[in-house]
């Protein structure tokens, strides 16, 4: 299946990267340019502290061209001697400067060396260590959440998911942006770089052994091709989309997705509420506003509800979830509060607490 707007998609991804790579979170080190000026500065010192040992001993030292030693040659042959050069030239000749070749100037030539080929050793050392941590993380990953997507509503999406108790390590952003990418592994979350629409991509997130799988992309068909390539990989996974247009949800339930958020007609609705009763709209506002407020949550039924109807809780019932159906608190079919039932709440968010484990804030949009 190919939508209209793929091969532009397809175009812009490329445009950002040569290959697909996964960025795990890191912490922050200095530029490389601000390595390499410490590095040298490390190697003049030891340089010109070489050169003053001798220059304060070079009565033991002769040069065979004047028999004399000076500043200028005392630069010269710690240059020569740190470098490993050694033309012979010059020479310690007493025991004392010989003593000191063999204490103190072959450990600052050792260091000299350290100091040269760090860099070096250094971009090994990392790319070593960055592989290690890369399978690592590759071989403990299960159970996680994807998100596809890193704009206002894949963030909105990842905090909201994070609220319940889940942790950074368990999110992978798929993005085409590697400066978003960027972002998100700044904020803590492990990154893909790549067009999620291709299935190579999506398996570098491990999306075929994740839990659930949250579509949030720019556009409308981008959505359904992800959708498509997300739900062959992972039949068991859970999937939510959002989509602009209202029309377009229908397709993504086809492709796949086991809800569907239409974001257009959801912030047009609030407005038309708040148009007719602000104070209305300022409710719905403050439910969708997680962590302030209201919140609306999802959670289980305690033993002192069963038998007991959804007006009669202390919390305030919105809905019964019952198997796979959602009924409303008036509904005849609940009857009584079953203990397998799962009870839509309204409650009094705590600013800055975690929700339990067990109660789930309901998606917002």
């Amino acid at each position: 299946m190919k939508l209209p707007g793929h091969d532009a998609i397809a175009r812009q991804a490329d445009e950002h990267l040569v290959t697909h790579r996964v960025k795990l979170p890191r912490k922050v080190v200095d530029r490389p340019i601000r390595q390499v000026g410490k590095r040298l500065m490390m190697a003049l010192l030891v340089l010109v502290a070489t050169a003053f040992i001798v220059y304060f001993d070079r009565d033991g030292y002769t040069d065979n061209s004047d028999r004399s030693v000076d500043l200028l040659d005392s630069f010269y042959y710690a240059t020569v001697t740190l470098s490993t050069t050694g033309y012979g030239d010059i020479t310690p000749v007493s025991d004392g400067a010989r003593l000191t070749n063999i204490f103190v100037i072959t450990p600052l030539r050792v260091i000299f060396l350290i100091i040269l080929v760090g860099t070096t050793l250094e971009v090994l050392t990392e790319r070593t260590r960055e592989e290690w941590r890369l399978n690592r993380w590759r071989s403990v990953l299960r159970d996680h959440t994807v998100v596809i997507g890193f704009g206002t509503k894949g963030r909105s999406a990842i905090q909201t998911v994070c609220a319940t108790g889940l942790k950074k390590e368990q999110v992978v952003v798929v993005d085409p942006s590697s400066k978003v990418i960027d972002v998100a592994t700044a904020e803590g979350y492990a990154g893909v770089v790549g067009d999620a629409t291709r299935s190579d991509v999506l398996k570098r997130a491990e999306l075929q052994r994740a839990r659930q799988i949250i579509i949030a992309t720019q556009r409308d068909d981008t959505a359904v091709l992800v959708t498509l390539t997300a739900r062959q990989l992972n039949r068991n996974a859970k999937i939510v989309a959002a989509v602009r247009e209202e029309e377009n949800a229908p397709l993504l339930k086809q492709s796949g997705a086991d809800a569907v958020i239409t974001s257009a007609s959801a912030a047009g609705r609030l407005l038309g509420l708040s148009v007719l009763s602000p104070a209305a709209g300022m409710v719905m506002e403050d439910l969708i506003q997680q962590g302030s407020g209201l919140d609306m949550v999802e959670r289980p039924v305690i033993k002192a509800e069963v038998g007991r109807r959804p007006k009669e809780t202390d919390d305030l019932v919105v809905s019964v979830v019952r198997g796979h159906r959602v009924l409303g608190y008036d509904d005849p079919d609940v009857g009584t509060i079953q203990l397998t039932d799962r009870l839509i709440t309204i409650v009094r968010a705590s600013p800055g607490a975690q929700v339990a484990p067990d109660i789930r804030p309901l998606p917002r949009d």
